[in-house]
């Protein structure tokens, strides 16, 4: 190390040498260290640190020991900074440790035994994949029914020209291509182009019936259908954004879908609205009258068995206008049956997912070595490279640490699963291996040992299930405490819809505890300071100083050699130096006892608590293990109470929200109507439709096990916008027909006939849009099943049952609405009777 110079400036006149003066500098290597003088004695021999120590390079720290597969490993981990993308950090990563490793010692190789990666890298591949399928699935549908390449390109245009507006518009939000602005993409297809069918079927159809050019269809379509287009693009929006305004974890979700699928629909419109009139006018043919009908083939049988249905169709919607009354007992059983099975969904914050990976974790009883836990840790890892090998890539075990806690009786795997592709079997899913684990693992008696698989969402836990903090809320203390967790781990073991409820700490442990007599301390010249130093140097850790090794400056450590610290007895062989030089033996002033202590002591929102984890059982949704928790956890004494948090918290929170969420979409749906049609009869008789689509959307997730999750409330907002598109297609033009001077049963059968294709049209278009989603099998296959189901089932009953009673509705309302306005007439002005021209 460089101290100065000889001859450095100012120099005297004359100077004629100049040069670096080094002193000496840190230590280098143990064999310097060896030669520390520690005293010279008066016959002139030396005590140096090599004589009575012992010096090696090792460790920093032996607390936790590692191993990959069953070999030593140094392994570390990487957590990604706030703000950072997760593909472009990995992949760093990856790039500058295959420039370092050709500098590694000989036999040292980098392997990733946790990657969190891939799920969300094939997750994005699978929806982008849903998403071509999707765009292809809506082409074929509207070929069947347009049955002319021409019309139906027109259509398929616009997607390529929405969604490019779609990613600017998530880029000026700040937002990213993940898997839920995916997700909305997807469900934004089968939307984007309804817009686009309507325009173009309308068009065909004045053309077919009324023999007019493209151009001259063009015009007289859009001056029909610009209101309904315009009403359908505000009722999706309405639908959607409420969520994006919603805070916490959930919002964040919802905020997603919301500002991908509005910012779709009101490019959509726009596109309908000035690019696809254009491209009708250019690429469409005209048609003579007639034309479906004249096709022959399979579209010839097509449009025939259409024309039938329809006929038939009208005739049934003719006589459900007779019987209205009818109708509405059927709507009222179908609201009860909503209403009963809605109650009874299990609830949940997120669907389970397989992410390539599950964790086990060990507890041995308190006291345990370091040696005892790696015995049952080597059990855990011939467990999963031997009995699941063909699901099992790597295992990699770490004693001393745990989600739990850290300490010598704590252990933990991070199992990783092979790729997806190799996996398709259930029983080689993520939670068939952790519950094959549970079972294996109860054979091991050393040691508490579970096996879960992480949360959906990784910032907010550890594990899936749930996750609850018992606190101690009177005060009762810490013994009151353990025994009231002890009560609670006891009741849920013997509940039929819990698992794996377990304590997420590290129990009391024994502590042999040391008693200073500080009387006979002082006597014999000892300070305190003096004695906590020896105790911390030799049985604990003690930082001295620093020394270079190979260029780096590394810590140098201080500590008994492991032979003199194993047992209490070894406490009495350590000496303390006094005031005067003279070494005074422990057991001279003090004396030692067992106890027991807790290592680690929590608190939650400032209050002593202790944290208990658990899963829901086979068949049960985490709503409903949460409920049993919360039953039992009346049981316990007064002064205990208890907490949710991480997931569960965020799934009682968006629980919570729900309602409201429902309630603000349907109110703001309500209004843009009634500002939209200045009138609130084409709204009530809108609204009144939604529970048809909700109530196919309750069953479909009933049916197939599916929890009332966030994935879930989107799929039903969806179903909700849909439902009231088609009322919307089918009220419109009855009102127009109705105000141009028809009768009202008149006019409202002549608009079904119209508007029973296009309904069909992007009703089925959506669905098969959607369907992917709902036989999505793979990496973030739980979300998209999650959502696909939900909308299918939605969609099957809001399109069905729909187009027979949205014309009951849309009579009995205006009905209502007229009588009401002929009263108030009728109390006044004599005049004031609705005509057949008047809107209501």
């Amino acid at each position: 190390m460089s101290a100065g110079q000889l001859g450095g400036a100012p120099a005297l006149p004359g100077q004629g040498m100049n040069a670096t003066l080094i002193a000496q500098t840190r230590l280098q290597s143990a064999e310097q260290f060896g030669q520390i003088l520690l005293r010279v004695n008066p016959d002139g021999s030396q005590v140096k640190l090599n004589d009575v120590a012992r010096i090696e390079l090792g460790g920093e720290s032996y607390e936790t020991m590692a191993y990959f597969n069953g070999k030593p490993c140094a392994a570390f981990t990487i957590k990604l900074a706030s703000g950072a993308n997760a593909l472009d950090t990995i992949t760093a990563v990856r790039a500058r440790l295959a420039e370092l490793s050709p500098f590694f010692p000989a036999g040292v190789e980098v392997r990733y035994p946790l990657d969190t990666t891939p799920f969300v890298r094939l997750s994005i591949e699978d929806v982008v994949k849903t998403l071509v399928e999707a765009i292809a699935l809506v082409f074929l549908v509207m070929y069947l029914f347009l049955q002319n390449f021409r019309a139906t390109l027109i259509p398929t245009i616009a997607v390529p020209v929405v969604l490019l507006g779609t990613f600017g518009v998530l880029a000026a939000f700040g937002f990213s291509i993940n898997t839920l602005t995916m997700f909305g993409v997807v469900l934004a297809i089968g939307l984007l182009v309804d817009d686009a069918i309507v325009v173009v079927e309308n068009v065909e159809r004045i053309m077919a019936e009324q023999g007019l050019s493209p151009k001259e269809a063009t015009v007289r379509s859009m001056g029909q259908i610009t209101g309904a287009l315009v009403g359908i693009a505000l009722v999706l929006s309405a639908v959607f954004v409420p969520m994006a305004f919603f805070g916490g974890s959930v919002g964040v979700i919802y905020r997603q879908f919301s500002i991908t699928i509005v910012s779709a629909m009101a490019l959509s419109v726009g596109v309908a609205l000035v690019l696809t009139p254009a491209l009708c006018a250019t690429l469409l043919k005209p048609i003579a009258k007639g034309h479906h009908a004249e096709k022959r083939g399979f579209f010839g049988w097509f449009n025939r068995v259409f024309e039938r249905s329809s006929h038939g169709y009208q005739g049934i919607v003719g006589k459900l206008l007779q019987r209205t009354g009818r109708s509405f007992v059927v709507y009222g059983a179908l609201l009860a049956v909503m209403a009963f099975v809605f109650l009874r969904l299990p609830s949940a914050f997120l669907p389970e997912e397989d992410q390539g990976f599950a964790f086990a974790m060990a507890q041995l009883p308190p006291g345990a070595t370091q040696e005892q836990t790696k015995r049952v840790l080597e059990k855990m890892d011939a467990h999963f490279l031997n009995d699941e090998k063909a699901a099992v890539e790597s295992v990699l075990t770490v004693g001393g640490f745990s989600f739990a806690g850290n300490g010598q009786n704590m252990g933990l795997a991070f199992v990783r699963l092979k790729p997806w592709d190799v996996r398709k079997s259930k029983a080689l899913k993520a939670l068939a291996v952790a519950g094959r684990a549970m079972g294996a693992f109860r054979r091991i008696n050393e040691a508490m040992v579970f096996a879960f698989t992480p949360p959906a969402v990784l910032e907010l836990g550890n594990a899936g299930g749930f996750d609850l903090e018992l606190q101690d809320r009177g005060n009762l203390g810490h013994d009151q405490l353990l025994a009231a967790r002890n009560q609670l781990l006891g009741m849920a073991a013997q509940n039929p819809v819990l698992a794996k409820v377990r304590p997420n700490g590290i129990d009391d442990a024994p502590q042999y505890r040391i008693e200073i007599d500080q009387r006979k301390a002082s006597a014999l010249g000892l300070s305190l300071a003096d004695i906590n130093n020896t105790l911390s140097s030799t049985w604990g850790v003690s930082y001295v100083n620093d020394f270079i090794d190979k260029g780096r400056v590394k810590k140098v450590y201080l500590q008994s050699d492991a032979a003199f610290r194993m047992k209490p007895e070894d406490l009495d062989g350590w000496y303390v130096r006094n005031n005067l030089g003279k070494m005074v033996q422990f057991s001279a002033f003090s004396t030692a006892h067992w106890t027991t202590g807790s290592p680690k002591l929590e608190r939650y929102n400032g209050i002593p608590a202790v944290e208990i984890m658990g899963e829901p059982a086979p068949g049960q949704s985490s709503g409903v293990a949460m409920k049993a928790m919360e039953e039992l956890a009346k049981k316990l004494p007064a002064g205990i109470g208890y907490e949710w948090t991480g997931l569960s918290y965020e799934e009682r929170l968006s629980g919570s929200q729900a309602p409201a969420l429902y309630a603000l979409s349907l109110l703001v749906v309500f209004l843009c109507l009634a500002a939209l049609y200045e009138s609130w009869s084409i709204p009530a008789s809108v609204m009144l439709v939604v529970p048809l689509g909700v109530v196919g959307a309750v069953l479909a997730a009933f049916f197939f096990g599916l929890p009332n999750d966030v994935y879930f409330q989107v799929g039903l907002l969806t179903t909700i916008g849909l439902a009231s598109k088609n009322a919307i297609l089918i009220v419109e033009f009855a009102k127009e027909q109705f105000e141009g001077g028809r009768d009202l049963i008149e006019a409202t059968l002549n608009a079904t006939r119209m508007r029973l294709r296009p309904i069909l049209m992007t009703s089925f278009a959506f669905i098969l849009g959607v369907l992917p989603l709902a036989l999505a099998n793979g990496a973030g296959s739980g979300s998209q099943n999650a959502i696909g189901i939900g909308v299918i089932g939605g969609m099957l009953t809001g399109t069905v049952l729909a187009i027979l009673f949205v014309p009951v509705f849309f009579v009995v309302v205006k009905r209502i609405f007229k009588a009401k306005v002929i009263q108030r007439a009728g109390g006044g002005d004599a005049t004031g009777a609705i005509t057949a021209g008047q809107p209501a």
